[in-house]
């Protein structure tokens, strides 16, 4: 399951589909709700104030666009025991960017086997009760649209709450290469798969 970031649509993340060696697999790519102001073919999640913080001092979570999108989200997932047989307990989340906020956003609230955070950042400090799903952050050093300090601070603030936490930095900006891919899908066996099954996940 991929949530793409702000601009793009479900067709950035499915790209990546072809990449992931993983079989007996379902993958998923949504597209955000909300179309972009300036990209005739883009989606958001939710538009961002003037002057955003990726830094949890700035409180994401009020924004109407956001609270809109967060229930159509956790709604859409709980519907996909029914249409696809697969359990969210059986489901991982990812998401690139504004994507990767969503997925800590609605992850956190949801039974999902794992979540996979590429170059993502809080809407808000954790809340303080509830179990948390195995978590992968991904982070370019240089990145310049979402700094890496927002995936130091989302990592230390899941650490805190006693979640397992596998993270990554690489020297790269906003993107997604293939040594990253490759962490997912070792993410993704590990954390799905047990030794002796092969099951399906969405």
């Amino acid at each position: 399951m991929g949530l793409h970031g702000w601009g793009a649509n479900a067709q950035d993340l499915a790209s990546l589909g072809q990449f992931l060696n993983v079989s007996n697999y379902e993958l998923l790519f949504p597209d955000a709700p909300f179309q972009h102001p300036h990209a005739p073919q883009g989606k958001m999640w939710y538009g961002f104030p003037n002057s955003p913080s990726f830094q949890t001092s700035y409180n994401f979570r009020h924004l109407p666009d956001l609270i809109e999108s967060r229930q159509r989200l956790v709604d859409w997932l709980r519907s996909l025991e029914h249409s696809t047989g697969i359990p969210l307990s059986r489901t991982v989340l990812a998401g690139f960017s504004q994507g990767g906020a969503m997925t800590l956003d609605v992850g956190l609230e949801l039974p999902l086997a794992g979540l996979i955070v590429l170059s993502g950042y809080l809407h808000a400090p954790l809340p303080t009760d509830g179990s948390i799903p195995p978590v992968l952050i991904v982070h370019g050093r240089y990145d310049q649209v979402v700094p890496v300090a927002a995936a130091r601070q989302a990592r230390d603030g899941l650490l805190s709450r006693g979640a397992s936490v596998q993270y990554h930095e690489f020297d790269m900006a906003h993107e997604i290469r293939p040594a990253v891919v490759q962490i997912m899908q070792s993410f993704i066996e590990e954390t799905v798969v047990p030794p002796d099954q092969n099951p399906k996940t969405a």
